[in-house]
């Protein structure tokens, strides 16, 4: 299973909210649509973090399953899709902000998670963008950092 940050968990992330323990931030940090609830708990295990602290997480609403996320998790191996190419989505021009902001999130934070310690900032600011504005403002730094040809697709779902 995969999750994502939700806007109420990033606010609450920034807000340093009674909602998070410490050990529950370190884990809500490493949810960004990519790792799976096993690789999660793996990296936090010597933490103390366990499912129930994920349950938690869930049940507030703080993060969200990744649609879509359970089927093809099952199906294919991850780090092959990884290093497959993806095919952009077609414009969609009535798409809202908020829709936008949705689906560039989970792909601006694999382009900046990719990046290592070089991209450190910079993913920790794509996690602190709290709207569609915010994320575009960071295009030009992400493509920058990455390449062009590697934001083709957060390009796409940023603008149409």
């Amino acid at each position: 299973m995969k999750y994502v940050k939700t806007e109420l968990g990033q606010q609450a992330f920034k807000a340093r909210s009674a909602l998070l323990s410490s050990r529950q931030r370190a884990a809500f940090i490493l949810f960004d649509g990519i790792k799976s609830h096993e690789q999660v708990l793996a990296a936090t295990a010597g933490m103390g973090i366990t499912a129930e602290d994920i349950a938690y997480l869930l049940r507030e609403g703080l993060i969200a399953e990744v649609p879509g996320a359970r089927a093809s998790s099952a199906s294919s191996d991850p780090v092959v899709n990884e290093a497959q190419p993806t095919t952009p989505p077609a414009p969609e021009p009535d798409k809202t902000p908020q829709q936008r902001y949705a689906a560039a999130m989970p792909l601006a934070t694999k382009v900046t998670a990719s990046l290592g310690l070089r991209g450190f900032r910079l993913n920790l600011a794509v996690e602190a963008a709290s709207g569609y504005d915010d994320l575009l403002a960071l295009l030009p730094r992400i493509q920058e950092a990455a390449g062009e040809k590697t934001c083709v697709d957060l390009e796409r779902a940023l603008k149409y």
